[in-house]
């Protein structure tokens, strides 16, 4: 991989802390940051849980679906420039339960996106509802083998763990075993709980969990966090078969330790912090955040460093590049704890290693709580923020994202997709470097459940300073073989308001 090899003559002597982060060429001053809420009377509701992104009618944008806490939920379809409406009703998608759990994924493999859904209380704790397109959405759990009675549920991730083509599901439960389940549905049979089998049924109390292939041996492994003093757990695939390898890694305790009740990782977030082609690992905890920076010997501490490690109790993490100026940059929301409301945070990368605090008012005075994820709702080109709050004078805000239009486009999304247009590509890594030149300017992970109460579907984002054309360079993983496939000389203002799309197949052969 051209990236590696430019990488194995960079890391020579580095050291803990004394590293560059990659910056880009044409760096300009800061962009104010500046949001506004769109539809704010529509989203103003709280006792909000999850949130969900997905483009579930095929028009290219995305919409959204928001569980609540014992009152009806909510599916907002994306009508452009009319703004968003309510449909679940009309689709079949109310419910009055508690959700904790939700989560898009091509289950069925038709091309369209499903919802699983998690709730607290009584049985079942479990739905599924496939997507029918015009005829709205049917509950299908029990169907295909996806009930369950017990259990509190908290991450679900869609992902082709075996590499087969079709989407499995892993279940994260804070209360018992996690568990895996394999899709059979091609054979005409159904979800194979493959938990034991696959030595994945961790006990420990999780609630948050990334898919990546972390030793790049081409097999997806697993990041789980784990809440009330349990260890982190780092699951190593080798041919479906797990074993946790966090032990003695920063892995292990996320920068909040180990064995103490009051503190745990809530959620995982993978992203290449120092543009330097490797796949870090951002914890947002109860207790000090903490990035973990993959190095070629392993991992390293840098969230004291960078200015990251940040005490209190959070929820959520979201990365992103919202000023497009090459890096990406942080959200990270405070929970509802112990009669304290713990303050959210925007953090710019603001040259050198270190993180800035740029939170502006209109965020900080939201209180957000639960779920955040950066999404184009209006396809203009910059990241907007959505954001849950779970108390009842909560909210479930869009907040746009105020920055020039005259740098709004200056980006680029890659949308990732089987042979035949399916969404089952998580775990996909996609790369961009200047065109013509082996300059990399960021690296992102298509990932499609890692978000604790925030999961998307949704195209990967680049901020590109200039906006000038880049080659892009697609890592598919699955079933032990990672392949590169190349996509030269790609012109961003072309692809202003909607997605470079790539079908791609396991063995490389590219469809546009």
């Amino acid at each position: 991989m051209r990236w590696q090899a430019k990488l194995a003559l960079a890391m020579g002597g580095v050291g803990a802390v004394a590293y560059a982060l990659a910056r880009p060429a044409s760096v300009r001053d800061p962009e104010p940051v500046r949001f506004a809420a769109v539809q704010s009377q529509l989203f103003a509701a709280g006792g909000t849980l999850t949130d969900a992104w997905a483009d579930i009618d095929g028009d290219g944008d995305p919409d959204r679906f928001v569980g609540f806490d014992g009152t009806p939920s909510r599916l907002y379809r994306n009508d452009g420039t009319a703004g968003f409406v309510d449909v679940a009703a009309e689709l079949g998608l109310v419910t009055e339960r508690s959700v904790r759990t939700s989560a898009w994924g091509d289950f069925d493999s038709d091309g369209d996106p499903d919802l699983l859904l998690g709730y607290a209380g009584d049985a079942p704790v479990t739905a599924l509802f496939r997507n029918d397109g015009p005829g709205g959405f049917v509950e299908v759990a029990d169907e295909v083998g996806l009930r369950l009675n017990e259990g509190v549920t908290r991450q679900a991730s869609w992902v082709d763990y075996d590499g087969d083509g079709d989407l499995d599901l892993f279940l994260a439960l804070r209360d018992r075993e996690n568990r895996l389940y394999r899709n059979d549905l091609s054979d005409g049979a159904m979800f194979t709980d493959v938990t034991r089998a696959s030595g994945i049924g961790d006990p420990r109390r999780t609630v948050g969990a990334v898919w990546f292939d972390v030793d790049q041996d081409g097999d997806l492994d697993v990041v789980t966090a784990n809440m009330n003093g349990d260890a982190n757990g780092l699951w190593l695939q080798d041919g479906g078969v797990f074993t946790d390898g966090a032990r003695g890694t920063v892995i292990e305790g996320g920068g909040r330790g180990v064995g103490d009740e009051a503190f745990g990782t809530v959620r995982p977030c993978v992203v290449d912090f120092d543009n330097d082609g490797r796949l870090d690992v951002f914890f947002a905890n109860y207790g000090p955040n903490e990035i973990a920076r993959r190095t070629d010997t392993g991992w390293e501490s840098v969230g004291a460093v960078s200015g990251l490690a940040v005490d209190g109790r959070y929820d959520s993490c979201a990365w992103g590049d919202f000023d497009h100026d090459g890096t990406s940059d942080l959200y990270v929301n405070g929970t509802v704890t112990g009669g304290i409301q713990y303050r959210d945070w925007l953090f710019r990368r603001e040259g050198g290693a270190m993180f800035l605090d740029v939170t502006p008012p209109q965020l900080l005075e939201l209180n957000s709580d639960h779920g955040a994820t950066w999404v184009d709702h209006d396809s203009d080109g910059d990241l907007d923020l959505a954001l849950t709050g779970v108390d009842d004078d909560g909210m479930h805000h869009l907040m746009q994202n105020l920055l020039r239009p005259e740098f709004a486009g200056h980006s680029l999304k890659v949308r990732v997709l089987d042979e035949h247009g399916r969404a089952t590509r998580a775990g996909t890594e996609v790369r961009v470097y200047a065109a013509g030149s082996d300059r990399l300017m960021g690296t992102r992970l298509v990932d499609t459940g890692s978000g604790y109460d925030a999961q998307s579907d949704l195209p990967v984002h680049f901020g590109l300073p200039g906006a000038q054309p880049v080659d892009v360079v697609i890592t598919i993983v699955g079933a032990g073989v990672r392949t590169d496939v190349p996509v030269d000389n790609v012109d961003p203002a072309e692809y202003r308001g909607r997605a470079l799309t790539v079908r791609v197949a396991f063995n490389g052969s590219l469809f546009r």
